[in-house]
């Protein structure tokens, strides 16, 4: 099965992987303007998320296979491969397995090692609407407040909602998978896995996934790689300072 993608622009292939409980549409904004420097951007939906595939199989393995199979289908090689968090891992795992298909990896507010789980309420909240119940995008918000104080984090959350059919809400994401599979997305990067091309990685000035620990980890499976912070901006970094997140990626790619 295909991964789910939006295409934009022409040139030097951009693919782009979203984060946990993210979707593609989440990068729309970004997509646009890389594509506008002569990128062709591949905004990809990875398995049990946005418009793609569900699968009881989740973990950072398949994940990749997905992607090969994109890139197969696609004919793609000589990508540039950016994924932010869940998809950082993804991006990881592919460009230290298939090396030849990627000219340069960019790595966003993730390090490869292992991470806690650390999404209980959210996962609870997510679980806890009710769309038999729910008729309004304003309810599902004030059910989710119960177990997600973060104003952003909601936003971002709730982007998942769609109208099924008229009148019924539902989640483009499989949840159940999910929460079964959570501990997959703390996986760290296998010891052995390296890649020895170009490589930045970009934190956020308010976020604790990249701390200064991390420097040596990265640098050990990423020899090339740079880090750079991102001003004002938590772990959504590119939603957060998009300005700042596009100069550096442009930087880097250019």
């Amino acid at each position: 099965m295909l991964l789910h993608s939006n295409i934009v622009g022409e040139g030097q292939p951009f693919v782009i992987l979203h984060g946990f409980l993210g979707m593609s549409d989440n990068w729309k904004t970004l997509g646009i303007q890389f594509s506008e420097q002569n990128f062709q951007v591949h905004l990809v939906d990875q398995r049990n998320h946005g418009h793609s595939f569900q699968d009881n199989q989740f973990n950072y393995e398949v994940l990749v296979e997905d992607l090969k199979h994109y890139c197969d289908e696609h004919q793609l090689e000589n990508i540039i491969l950016l994924g932010h968090s869940m998809g950082g891992k993804t991006a990881m795992l592919f460009a230290a397995k298939y090396p030849e298909l990627v000219s340069k990896l960019i790595v966003a507010d993730i390090s490869p090692r292992f991470y806690p789980v650390h999404h209980d309420g959210i996962l609870n909240g997510l679980s806890a609407l009710n769309f038999d119940v729910l008729k309004s995008r304003g309810e599902a918000d004030k059910v989710l407040s119960g177990y997600v104080s973060d104003l952003g984090t909601r936003q971002f959350l709730l982007k998942n909602l769609y109208w099924v059919e008229k009148g019924k809400l539902g989640l483009r994401m499989n949840l159940e998978v999910l929460k079964e599979e959570v501990a997959e997305v703390g996986e760290p990067l296998p010891s052995q896995a390296t890649f020895e091309k170009d490589t930045l990685f970009l934190r956020g000035d308010r976020s604790e996934y990249i701390g200064v620990e991390d420097e040596a980890i990265i640098l050990n499976h990423f020899p090339k790689a740079k880090i750079i912070t991102i001003s004002n901006a938590g772990h959504w970094l590119h939603a957060e300072n998009p300005k700042d997140f596009f100069d550096a990626v442009m930087a880097f790619v250019k």
